[in-house]
């Protein structure tokens, strides 16, 4: 009976083709994509970890290759796609969050140019100047797509919108949305051609509640880094703006900041 038993499981794994080994050439591929940035961008290819991460990338018509499920973890439905199947020991090991769901896709990245967004009349863009935490590039993203924000966009970026902690803290919510990638002048010259209004935050005393402006009409507002700010390239560019605090405190988190003007913005629209 026990020797049925075996048989059979070593039947099943052969079937699925149940991945057990860091050693498979297939799985030295995948954490090398998973662990390099570099290394997707060669590729051409993006990750995608987690059932609902997963469901929203499909739902928004990106193109999966291939696809990493662990059955003892993964509770949702199959893609129809090519799939490995991997034992729950080795997900652990490859996943980047640990047992996240038990599904990794990977998916074909198609490049975005900015010059091919064609803006509606009211239009509001959000525009952040070399970001680098992963986590706060995902969690504005996270509050463009809940507040209606129609792009983002990143100039001279120090992280890609694929970054693993950028899909995880966002939820997935880039799949959903037009996000560019461009330098200072290309953002600049698309602002112009395109009739935007620019707001900056630069901190000087000319900087005006973001509540005392207009941004019914075509609206970019531009966020440098925690650190430093916006650089010097956008001064004179736009009217600057401020969010009112009344605390101790002089500074916010750069994805509070996004949130509260992603909101204020939604705000306005609604009231008009």
């Amino acid at each position: 009976m026990e020797v049925k038993l075996l048989q059979f499981i070593i039947f099943a794994k052969i079937l699925k083709m149940l991945i057990e080994s860091l050693q498979n050439e297939k799985i030295k591929r995948l954490t090398r994509l998973l662990s390099k940035n570099q290394d997707r961008r060669k590729a051409g290819v993006f990750l995608v970890e987690g059932q609902q991460e997963n469901e929203r990338a499909l739902h928004f018509g990106n193109q999966p290759e291939e696809f990493f499920i662990c059955e003892t973890i993964f509770k949702g439905s199959l893609p129809d796609s090519k799939i490995h199947f991997v034992t729950e020991k080795l997900y652990e090991k490859i996943a980047y969050r640990g047992t996240t769901e038990g599904i990794i896709g990977i998916y074909k990245l198609e490049q975005r140019n900015l010059d091919e967004f064609k803006p509606k009349q009211n239009s509001a863009v959000i525009i952040l100047e070399s970001v680098e935490k992963p986590g706060n590039l995902g969690a504005i993203l996270r509050s463009c797509e809940a507040f209606g924000i129609n792009a983002l966009i990143v100039t001279d970026p120090k992280t890609d919108f694929y970054n693993p902690n950028v899909i995880r803290s966002s939820v997935g919510c880039l799949f959903g949305m037009n996000i560019f990638q461009a330098s200072n002048e290309e953002t600049l010259a698309f602002l112009k051609i395109n009739d935007y209004h620019i707001f900056t935050t630069f901190m000087s005393d000319d900087a005006k509640p973001i509540q005392k402006k207009d941004f019914t009409a075509k609206s970019a507002v531009l966020f440098g880094t925690e650190h430093s700010g916006l650089s010097d390239f956008w001064k004179d560019k736009g009217e600057n703006v401020l969010i009112l605090m009344s605390g101790t405190i002089d500074f916010l988190n750069l994805s509070n900041v996004g949130a509260i003007t992603c909101y204020e913005i939604l705000r306005q629209k609604l009231e008009k």
